[in-house]
């Protein structure tokens, strides 16, 4: 037996405690920290404390794993609830526990269901089956209940040599090869012979090289001239946005600011920059809009929008204009922006005071013509979803997202959130203007790396240049169903090739 197996099945507490700090140590990953190679090695060594396990010990462990995971990767629930949406502190706080507990039964089931029929060839499951049913949670995750596809390994690659596989796969396929490197590692782990480790050294190598051979591939190209953009941070704290004198202290706010961007061909505005609706505004906004369009811009803004005809109400983005056009939120945020299961759920209305929290959704295309520019537009948590952000390709020349992280205070998820936007930028291999309320703005390039940026928590404005392009990914094509797909491939293929190898094994 393998003395570090062997040694982990002897202290079978010590591999939970494990479990449940390499679910932690996987958040430092992702952005702010960036301690990417943790990736692999996280998911590699739960892996490795799955091996071997009965159904029950490897849900167990799978369970803590998703704790730790998801307990210091979405702790700032917290903010949202306690700071900024009035709930008592216990209250908030057992509300996120509750999502973390939820969260963390993904990987128990998996554990589960690997441990119950996973091949009992190190190489297969280990390489092949792990990964691959780590990746379907993975998207399974990312739809389920309107989904949550935070913390995807994929993610968190977006500037290493295997972000070469974003454009072709999508964040799931890198996930994909992740996971697969984490399968590989964990085999060298549990093998431990001169022959395994030598190839899986080789297999490691072969992944990053055929990543940062794709990264140097142009999916896409320049579609004219670059436009001068400004993009404008108000940076007024969510506790103050709402207050008696709000909205005409957010029109002198961003007047100003306008003002300070004349000139840009894009002027854009944060997410529910004035805490109205729009015609409720529309006056001073046109007024401010044909002082940047007569300056050679136009003027964008994240703002509500209340429909007469059907008295629904709308997180939207608005091309401010005498004839002006409309992009309205399609995906909403449960408990945000719309209570789920109002009727038995209402009783939360007396502990939590979230304005705007009973919105329709949106339908249509997400696209707007800014100023003869198509813009492949996403409102706030919308970014966190490849598949809905590419149905605006291939006629989007830029992507634009508008957000308000205020909502998270000064927190890890504003980063979190923006790395996220830095994948479907590379994703679709469009540049896109990011404007929050408090930050973090930026200018997202076709590759993903960040152009410019505003600091956070100060009123700023962000000038700087931004490339329309044209053309089409393969993975703008082909969305999430070629990596899921492939997985799909492999999975099955790696099952089955365990049951002939056990059929010949008891024969």
């Amino acid at each position: 037996m393998n003395p570090v197996i062997g040694f982990l099945d002897e202290r079978p507490r010590l591999g939970h405690l494990l479990a449940l700090a390499s679910g932690a140590l996987l958040t430092l990953a992702f952005a702010p920290y960036e301690w990417r190679p943790l990736a692999i090695l996280s998911p590699a060594l739960l892996f490795v404390l799955w091996w071997g396990q009965t159904p029950g010990w490897a849900a167990l462990r799978g369970y803590l794993y998703g704790l730790g995971m998801f307990g210091a990767g979405v702790h700032w629930i917290y903010h949202s609830l306690y700071l900024f949406g009035s709930a008592i502190a216990p209250l908030a706080a057992l509300i996120t526990a509750l999502f973390v507990a939820f969260l963390a039964l993904y990987p128990a089931l998996l554990g589960y269901l690997l441990a119950r029929f996973s091949p009992r060839t190190a190489g297969l499951a280990l390489v092949i089956v792990f990964p691959a049913a780590w990746v379907l949670f993975e998207w399974w995750r990312g739809w389920f209940l309107t989904g949550f596809p935070w913390l995807l390994l994929g993610t968190s690659q977006v500037d290493t040599g295997l972000a070469g596989y974003v454009p072709v796969l999508g964040a799931f396929g890198a996930s994909l090869i992740v996971a697969l490197m984490a399968g590989v590692l964990a085999w060298m782990i549990v093998r431990a012979s001169p022959r395994v480790v030598a190839g899986g050294l080789a297999g490691l190598a072969l992944a990053w090289a055929v990543g940062l051979a794709l990264t140097r591939v142009e999916w896409t190209e320049p579609d004219g001239a670059p436009l001068t953009v400004s993009l404008l941070q108000g940076a007024v704290d969510q506790r103050e946005k709402w207050g008696p004198e709000a909205v005409d202290d957010a029109l002198t706010l961003y007047g100003g600011l306008t003002r300070q961007a004349l000139g840009s061909d894009i002027v854009l505005w944060p997410e529910t920059a004035i805490p109205a609706f729009y015609h409720e505004v529309y006056e001073p906004l046109l007024e401010l809009a044909q002082e940047v369009e007569a300056a050679g811009g136009s003027m964008v803004t994240g703002i509500f929008v209340y429909d007469f005809e059907s008295r629904n109400m709308y997180n939207s983005i608005v091309h401010v204009s005498e004839q002006p056009a409309a992009y309205h939120k399609r995906h909403l945020v449960p408990f945000g922006e719309y209570m789920p299961l109002r009727g038995l759920l209402r009783w939360l209305d007396a502990y939590l005071e979230i304005p705007m929290s009973d919105l329709s959704s949106g339908s249509g295309r997400p696209l707007l013509d800014v100023g003869g520019i198509t813009m492949g537009t996403t409102v706030c948590y919308e970014d966190a979803f490849g598949g809905q952000a590419i149905e605006a390709l291939p006629e989007a020349q830029l992507l634009l997202n508008v957000s308000n992280d205020a909502w998270f205070g000064d927190s890890i998820a504003p980063h979190q959130h923006m790395e996220i936007a830095r994948m479907r930028s590379l994703e679709s291999g469009r540049d896109m203007l990011r404007a929050t309320n408090t930050g973090v703005s930026a200018v997202i390039g076709h590759r993903g790396e960040l152009i410019a940026t505003s600091p956070q928590f100060e009123a700023h404005v962000l000038t700087t240049q931004a490339q329309p392009r044209a053309g089409v990914t393969p993975f703008a094509r082909w969305g999430n169903n070629a990596a899921i797909l492939l997985t799909l491939i492999l999975l099955a293929g790696g099952w089955l090739a365990g049951r002939r190898g056990s059929a010949a094994d008891s024969n």
